[in-house]
């Protein structure tokens, strides 16, 4: 494996320093290390930052490599910084036995490039109706320790409380996509003065809200973890806030497109803007930014969902719901987070890295720039300024809600497990391997 001196990082944004990789760790740290056979690495002036983690991604293979696959979704991973990402269960078929999540987990290794995680279903098919195989794929090579039924709710109390109960045996999380069906049936947008104008039916935020107050409880009761999906109301922020005072296990995530982006933007009735759930308004997004600074959401999670162009190059009604964002989350979290003073850099290390991983389970991310640690890196230049150009990702879909928009940060190189995947911006994939991790 080649060694690295990466010379002149700035760890989380602190004093500059060099990195030198070995043998997939960080073997010193300092200033002036003597460079070896090492390969020399210029990073002056960017910030380096732990391997990012995302608990929420949608690769969509099997079944839907039209839209993206384990291999195109890795390298756009990669490109945005990603060292690891978790792979949602909505495939087809659906990842809710052990072989599904092990021939996923299977391709991420095969490719390697980063360290895809699958998540498994909570229920068979994503119907609601009875528990999938969550023990068998705990126990398969995949090791899942993260079930969602994303996409869907599990809205069966009876349903959520044993699958709280159940993954308590091997120290798993469910993730909840809050969604009551009933109330969100035939909905286009976020339930709101801008629906009433457009004449879309609209999405309350109490369909959201009532899951997450319910399940917060349900998890309190049994003594279990709870994760939220992409929280996206400040009632739910509030909810969730009263939970941890209570000393609730419920974590929660926030995508970057919800801390950016409103109802507001459906005025131009691009379907580019049609999401799950839907984008709020700006009072929410200025609550979802101070819940995230303050630590009442826990993370960000991309959400990255693609579709074929077909999907979305239509009317409003019949255009899928969902958004890239692998690789601009990043510049994103720059933008709404750091340059408006909520967070520093040290603050995005642990709300996109340490935090997700804990989240996951996942030994070896998330880890501390340090001697001896996995060297999961990624380096950045806040100071880039760029126009987002979807047909220039990696990523297969190009449906970004930020095509034409000015991006703060670009990821300029990425580390995996000791071996750069991105080097000054262009993808290092010319021979792809196994990395155990």
């Amino acid at each position: 494996m080649t060694s690295y001196l990466i010379r002149g990082a700035a760890p989380l944004g602190g004093d500059a320093r060099d990195i030198l990789v070995v043998d997939g760790v960080v073997a010193e740290l300092g200033t002036g290390l003597d460079s070896g056979d090492a390969r020399v690495v210029d990073a002056a002036g960017l910030v380096a930052l732990p391997g990012l983690v995302d608990l929420h991604t949608h690769l969509r293979e099997p079944g839907r490599e039209d839209a993206e696959t384990v291999a195109s979704g890795s390298r756009s991973a990669a490109r945005g910084g990603w060292t690891c990402v978790h792979a949602m269960a909505n495939t087809d078929p659906v990842a809710d036995t052990a072989g599904v999540v092990e021939q996923v987990w299977r391709l991420g290794r095969a490719v390697g490039l980063v360290d895809v995680r699958p998540v498994g279903a909570v229920t068979v098919g994503l119907a609601g109706e009875r528990l999938a195989e969550l023990g068998a794929m705990a126990d398969s090579p995949a090791g899942v320790r993260v079930f969602s039924d994303d996409g869907k709710c599990v809205h069966d109390a009876v349903l959520m409380r044993r699958a709280l109960e159940y993954v308590k045996a091997f120290d798993g999380v469910v993730a909840q996509h809050a969604q009551e069906p009933r109330l969100t049936e035939g909905a286009q947008m976020h339930e709101g003065v801008v629906s009433a104008e457009l004449g879309m039916t609209g999405w309350p935020a109490v369909a959201e809200e009532s899951i997450i107050a319910r399940d917060v409880l349900l998890a309190g009761h049994v003594g279990s973890r709870l994760h939220v999906c992409h929280v996206s109301t400040a009632g739910s922020v509030e909810i969730v806030r009263w939970a941890k005072s209570r000393g609730i296990a419920v974590t929660a995530e926030v995508t970057p497109h919800h801390l950016l982006l409103t109802d507001e933007n459906a005025r131009s009735y691009d379907p580019v803007f049609k999401v799950n759930p839907p984008l709020r308004t700006a009072d929410d997004v200025s609550a979802l930014r101070q819940a995230l600074a303050d630590g009442t959401i826990d993370i960000v999670a991309t959400d990255h969902a693609p579709h074929p162009v077909e999907d979305k190059d239509c009317e409003w009604g019949a255009a899928a719901m969902g958004m890239t964002g692998l690789e601009t989350a990043l510049a994103v979290v720059q933008e709404a987070m750091v340059e408006t003073g909520l967070l520093d850099w040290a603050g995005v290390a642990e709300r996109m890295s340490a935090a997700p991983a804990r989240i996951g389970r996942v030994a070896g991310q998330g880890r501390p720039i340090a001697v001896g640690e996995p060297a999961h890196l990624t380096l950045v230049d806040p100071a880039a300024r760029y126009e987002c150009d979807p047909a220039a990702m990696a990523t297969q879909g190009r449906n970004s809600p930020l095509r034409g928009r000015e991006l703060h940060g670009a990821v300029v190189h990425t580390f995996f497990a000791g071996r750069a995947t991105v080097l000054d911006g262009q993808l290092q994939d010319g021979e792809l391997q196994e990395v155990l991790v």
